[in-house]
């Protein structure tokens, strides 16, 4: 991607509602970092959940101070999940390297779907 004022239009809007819906809600890296990388930045699909990874943690870092300050956060839960998270996050980088792009786009839009039906219901 060439860089321009339109590009950076577009990565700054990106930028702002990923950490927006991230501090608001705890959601936004690969909901919305994903799809706006692969659709309207035209990264590869596999490129687009590494880099959305990459962008994830600052953004958590932040909101999980802001929310730390306001006594939002259970530490005691917070350190025994972490431990099996890393490993589960090895696993599936692993296993995302073996699935091709077009499949790794169809399982992502069917666990949004999932997700999305869930949290309606």
């Amino acid at each position: 991607m060439n860089f321009s004022f339109q590009s950076a239009c577009r990565l700054g809007l990106i930028g702002i509602i990923t950490g927006f819906i991230n501090g608001f809600i705890g959601i936004g890296g690969g909901t919305i970092l994903i799809p706006a990388m692969v659709f309207w930045l035209g990264e590869e699909q596999h490129t687009a959940h590494g880099t959305s990874l990459a962008i994830i943690l600052p953004t958590a870092l932040v909101s999980t101070y802001i929310y730390n300050l306001n006594s939002h956060m259970d530490w005691n839960l917070t350190l025994r999940i972490i431990s099996a998270s890393v490993i589960g996050g090895y696993l599936g980088a692993k296993l995302m390297e073996k699935i091709p792009a077009p499949r790794l786009k169809q399982i992502f839009g069917l666990f949004m779907i999932i997700a999305g039906a869930r949290m309606i219901i």
